[in-house]
């Protein structure tokens, strides 16, 4: 899995180390910290976004919309048809398609089920940042800033982490691969602070009759 499948699939919990920041700008730094204050006030947000896979080389230019719901440890994804849903504890992978359930818990899963709390601050660790280019949108000002992995990554290049000014919310994260591809996440709108039913993040069986049941514990 890719640094940016993470930023809606996973956390890298927050951390300002100096090895990190000692080759970043202070302006980068600043920038990225102004984000994490931000994020960090949220009770809940729920972000609807584009994911683009492209490789022209290839001839690869996929395109689709997904959705996500964070709230403290637990979270909603919908993309490309399957659901995840994560309640704190367990994590429910749910293909209409398939008609079939993964059910796993959070020790076994892996990073997929690391707490959400902090999904939109991946860039705190592992990453040198540098400022980089300024973008006009209609009616917006998108301030990117490029990340650079410490430890050498065979998949990554570099991401490219686009910023609104105004809000200091994430817009765009582009990830420039190794083998010429470029996977770009776009923030199309955000809810932040919604009054949630107490049964958002909960599974219900019943509501998935006839489906098989693929347990990992």
């Amino acid at each position: 899995m890719t640094p940016l499948s993470k930023l809606f699939l996973s956390a890298i919990f927050f951390s300002c180390s100096t090895i990190l920041f000692g080759q970043s700008s202070p302006e980068a730094k600043a920038q990225l910290n102004r984000v994490s204050q931000v994020v960090s006030a949220f009770n809940n947000i729920e972000i609807d976004f584009t994911y683009e896979l492209i490789n022209t080389e290839a001839d690869i230019n996929q395109k689709t919309n997904g959705s996500i719901l964070i709230s403290g440890d637990q979270y909603k994804l919908n993309i490309l048809g399957i659901t995840r849903i994560f309640d704190g504890a367990k994590l429910y992978t749910i293909s209409p398609e398939d008609e079939e359930i993964t059910i796993s818990s959070g020790s076994n899963d892996g990073d997929e089920t690391i707490s959400p709390n902090e999904m939109l601050q991946f860039f705190n660790t592992g990453y040198h940042a540098k400022m980089n280019i300024t973008q006009k949108i209609p009616g917006r000002t998108i301030q990117f800033v490029k990340l650079v992995p410490v430890k050498k990554n065979n998949d990554v290049s570099y991401l490219l982490l686009g910023i609104d000014k105004a809000t200091n919310m994430i817009y765009r994260l582009i990830e420039i691969g190794s083998e010429n591809t470029k996977t770009v996440i776009t923030v199309n709108s955000y809810k932040a602070n919604t009054s949630l039913p107490t049964n958002t993040f909960k599974y219900d069986p019943k509501a998935y009759p006839g489906y098989f049941i693929n347990k990992l514990d």
